[in-house]
């Protein structure tokens, strides 16, 4: 279906358009805190910049993913009440939000256009995605029709997300004589997404001859961080403006359309490196997740390790220092190279920071468990008892003061089950959760590069967990260099065990990585939420079943 409208203004070419594209962070569940802002920043754009247009984020008016809210029975009542505000505010420009939408007893994912007080056009998107993260074919149906609608003289296409990445959708706008088609996107982060959608926007532009706007949610929601980076690209296929990622902001960009609608150019920001994306991401969901559920401060264990040290500085990053907490608590393994680095990172940061060590109490849990322990050789159980102390004092501080605990494993060491229940996984967010730790090394030296918070030591002695006398990571995992390779592809790439050796990995070490990470999903589904920040995270993209007979090396 094509929709055509009626234009306001002379028709003579070439026709100015300005799109405002509304890089902006929603919240899940908040309809009418996500009007108010839809409201406000269509205001502004048309204040600012005299905007033609303001598109906004896919789902924007829910939040994105809003999950199984879509099937809350006032779900539709809300959003109903909501479209009404905003055609009541009778804006001048026309807004493009995203909402879920139901038509004929089904739900959509809708693209609606709002001009003037009026709803010029609904668009339902047409590829709901069902991989990864994305379970959109639980709640939405799929739309059929095409949306070309005339916006101040220029035929403009709409489209949702992943209607640009399937063949069809786009195709059909420009057929029907879009000169511009305007894409909206929830489009979470990871570590090499935004080359993939510039390959993609380049071809799509380049093959349809027509003009892309690409504009793309800002913010953390529970595991996911969607990092921004809209783009428009001209109908040659090139990259004429981007936004820096994770910036929340209004961002205009005129057209000149006559045959074609030409984006004026714009500088284009600096190519991060990996490291700085990876760790603005970080940043991004520590800060949205403690603030959007309303916890007024963070408290973490500091063991003068890398993990922990990474953690700190994101959360003190994200946060600021006078919302952050560090807490030492050494026992007799703990080195004073641990104690001294520890103490002068927090001291490098300003956060507050304490030392309790669990000894005490340790020897009252070991005297209390000294007859049924009678006869017994000491072994991981004594190594749990001091992490779980641990995760005892941290959680006693979190219920105190209202402080949500940090937990700071890796991915790494969570694949494989290098961590305690109930001790260091004890707490409500995982900064590092699927982040490798090789990576957690180059995060440092990065964070280091930015300004010197984390002593050099902490980054160049062994891993340990200081459980043990002597205790290495190492005595009882493949190198970290080895690790993150076979994880790669058995997590990530879904390799099996003999492509992984394939590969030219030793035997020995695929199968034993294999075999802890198959045993140990109990432990990971037990884990806290973390950022995700690759293609395949270790949320909830990973669903395999705790209890199941299959047999590795297929």
């Amino acid at each position: 279906m094509t929709v055509t409208g009626t234009t306001t203004e002379d028709t003579a070419a070439p026709r100015k358009l300005r799109v405002v594209m509304a890089q902006l962070d929603f919240l899940v569940g908040d309809i009418p805190g996500n009007t108010d802002l839809i409201i406000q920043a269509t205001r502004e754009a048309e204040e600012q910049h005299q905007a033609h247009i303001v598109l906004f984020p896919e789902l924007c008016l829910t939040g994105y993913p809003p999950e199984d809210l879509l099937l809350r029975p006032s779900l539709d009542l809300r959003v109903q009440e909501a479209l009404e505000r905003l055609k009541q505010a009778n804006l001048a420009p026309a807004m493009i939000i995203g909402a879920p939408l139901r038509s004929a007893g089904l739900l959509y994912n809708a693209a609606v256009i709002i001009e003037a007080g009026e709803i010029r056009g609904r668009y339902f998107k047409r590829c709901p995605p069902n991989y990864q993260v994305f379970d959109e074919k639980r709640y939405f149906a799929e739309g059929s029709q095409t949306l070309v609608v005339d916006i101040k003289g220029v035929p403009v296409g709409i489209t949702v997300c992943e209607d640009l990445w399937k063949d069809g959708p786009l195709e059909d706008a420009a057929a029907a004589g879009a000169q511009l088609v305007l894409n909206l996107n929830a489009s979470p982060y990871d570590i090499d997404k935004q080359a993939r959608r510039k390959a993609l926007l380049e071809r799509k532009a380049t093959e349809n001859r027509v003009s892309i706007v690409y504009v793309n949610l800002v913010g953390g929601q529970d595991e996911l961080v969607f990092d921004g980076g809209s783009m428009v690209y001209d109908h040659s296929g090139t990259l004429k403006v981007e936004i820096p990622q994770f910036t929340n902001g209004l961002f205009p960009v005129d057209f000149l359309c006559e045959h074609h609608c030409q984006p004026v150019s714009q500088p284009l920001p600096p190519e991060p490196s990996l490291e700085a994306n990876v760790y603005n991401a970080l940043v991004t969901g520590v800060r949205d997740y403690v603030n959007k559920n309303g916890f007024k401060s963070v408290v973490l264990g500091l063991s003068g390790g890398i993990d922990s040290a990474v953690t700190l500085a994101v959360a003190a990053d994200a946060l600021g220092k006078e919302r952050v907490r560090a807490v030492m608590m050494p026992f007799r393994y703990t080195s004073s190279a641990s104690l001294e680095d520890a103490e002068a990172q927090a001291r490098a940061m300003g956060v507050q920071y304490d030392v309790f060590s669990i000894e005490p109490m340790y020897d009252t849990f070991m005297a209390t468990l000294a007859k049924p322990f009678e006869g017994t050789r000491p072994d991981t159980t004594e190594e749990n008892l001091q992490a779980r102390l641990r995760g005892v004092l941290l959680m006693s501080l979190s219920n105190k003061f209202g402080s949500l605990v940090l937990t700071t494993g890796n991915k790494s060491e969570m694949a494989v089950g290098y961590s305690t229940l109930y001790g260091d996984m004890a707490g409500g967010f995982d900064v590092l959760k699927d982040v490798p730790k090789t990576l957690v090394f180059r995060l440092a030296w990065y964070r280091n590069g930015v300004s010197p918070v984390i002593p050099e030591r902490v980054i160049t002695r062994p891993p340990s967990a200081e459980l043990a006398p002597d205790q290495k990571d190492e005595d009882s995992l493949p190198g970290y260099d080895i690790l993150d390779q076979i994880l790669h592809f058995y997590v990530e790439r879904d390799y099996s065990a003999e492509a992984i050796v394939a590969e030219g990995f030793a035997r020995a070490d695929v199968e034993r990585v294999v075999r802890l990470v198959d045993i140990n999903e109990y432990k990971r589904r037990q884990a806290p939420i973390g950022v995700r920040i690759t293609e395949r995270g270790f949320g909830k993209d990973r669903r395999y079943p705790i209890t199941n007979g299959w047999k590795i090396g297929f």
